[in-house]
């Protein structure tokens, strides 16, 4: 009798499911299997906060240090035909350079680590779970981790007086978009890498990208030949978006670089979904 007890209760709690609303945001229900990767991270992290919580000392750092040393040698600068403070003009393009480095590290490490050193991925997919689930899963994870920073960054530009114009609410699901990018062609990179000293080549891509991408100056002061390459670059796509939304000058122009953004994340999801399939099943 007491056997049956147990049966029913277990098979009522497998039913209902209560741990799954507990932890999973009720929104994530329609993405089926790959939820169930974003449960994992959310549980992981619930015990590993601190290095979740020691991202949020970023923004304020970048912010600081350009409000109190650059922004006093350097004057005003002009886009569009208007004049901004230099802080209001890097602001947005250190915000688009933070989703960057929050996505790319967040999975090339830990994805890394997690297919090559601990076989997560093998136990994953002897499951129900699918290549694209767990793609989608931890693609999902990384975007809601850098939505987080972002949008602290984005209170902190706020509090320090760094905004330009009220349309900076647009920022945030920009900088989504621009987390999803790069997350997806760094996992689609990680699934490539043979050792730990292959994450050279992932500094050696994101220092220039950083550097070259029109985030502490304008475009007009590099050469010709060189604003073609720098153009073409996604991190100066990421910056001009959300430089444009912050600033208030709307054209038609950011629709190209949102797409631009859109595209590379839906090809990085699609080529890490054949890596997983063909490094972890039979």
């Amino acid at each position: 009798m007491a056997t049956g007890s147990t049966s029913s209760a277990i098979a009522g709690r497998d039913l209902l499911g209560p741990s799954v609303p507990r932890i999973t945001p009720l929104a994530l229900f329609g993405l089926g299997r790959a939820r169930r990767v974003f449960e994992r991270n959310v549980v992981v992290y619930r015990r590993g906060w601190i290095f979740l919580v020691s991202g949020f000392f970023e923004p304020f750092f970048y912010l600081v240090s350009i409000g109190l040393g650059l922004s006093k040698l350097v004057g005003a600068v002009h886009v569009g035909g208007h004049a901004f403070p230099y802080t209001v003009f890097v602001a947005p393009g250190l915000l688009a350079a933070s989703a960057m480095n929050g996505a790319i590290f967040d999975c090339t490490f830990k994805i890394f680590f997690q297919l090559k050193i601990m076989k997560v991925y093998d136990s994953m997919l002897s499951t129900p779970l699918g290549p694209r689930d767990v793609a989608a899963g931890e693609l999902l994870w990384a975007i809601t981790r850098g939505g987080l920073y972002c949008g602290v960054f984005i209170c902190v530009m706020a509090a320090f007086g760094y905004v330009g114009t009220p349309w900076i609410v647009l920022c945030f699901p920009a900088a989504l978009c621009v987390g999803f990018a790069f997350a997806g062609v760094a996992m689609a990179g990680t699934s490539y890498m043979r050792s730990w000293q292959d994450f050279d080549f992932v500094f050696l891509a994101a220092l220039p990208l950083f550097l070259f991408s029109a985030t502490f100056y304008p475009l007009s002061v590099y050469p010709g030949w060189l604003q073609v390459v720098v153009r073409c670059t996604p991190l100066y796509q990421a910056v001009t978006l959300l430089r444009g939304l912050d600033l208030g000058l709307f054209t038609w122009s950011l629709l190209g670089h949102l797409a631009y953004l859109l595209a590379m994340g839906v090809a990085g999801m699609a080529v890490t979904s054949r890596r997983l399939a063909r490094l972890v099943l039979p």
